[in-house]
């Protein structure tokens, strides 16, 4: 594991210091966060709940894909998961995506009744 040495805030360290075995975990959804970029579409887990969030058609629903990087992240992580097992960081980050891919079934499976009703 890495070491990595910052010059913060005062103010920062304060909050941060209660959370510092948190923290590799918080540097790491705050990394996801900012490498979500909305310009590249479905770049990250956010831009996929504020899809949802947005009330679209059901077909556009049922067109919801992940970003070719999103896939490619799941699949690293399931090899890993496979090979020689994830860290306590990965395998919450895997449980997110769970729950994260739990909702879009749900919302496909309300979007494809929708479309079977109105049949």
């Amino acid at each position: 594991m890495a070491t990595i040495t910052l010059q913060i805030p005062d103010e920062l360290a304060l909050r941060l210091d209660p959370l510092k075995d948190d923290l590799p975990q918080i540097l790491m959804l705050g990394l996801r966060e900012v490498e979500a970029n909305p310009s590249n579409g479905f770049s990250g887990l956010t831009q996929i709940l504020e899809f949802i969030a947005s009330l679209p058609s059901p077909q556009e629903i049922l067109a919801l894909r992940l970003s070719d990087a999103l896939q490619a992240e799941i699949d690293t992580l399931l090899e890993k998961n496979r090979t020689e097992g994830l860290t306590p960081i990965e395998q919450r980050l895997w449980q997110q995506y769970e729950f994260v891919e739990h909702l879009v079934r749900i919302a496909k499976a309300q979007a494809l009744l929708k479309l079977s009703e109105a049949a």
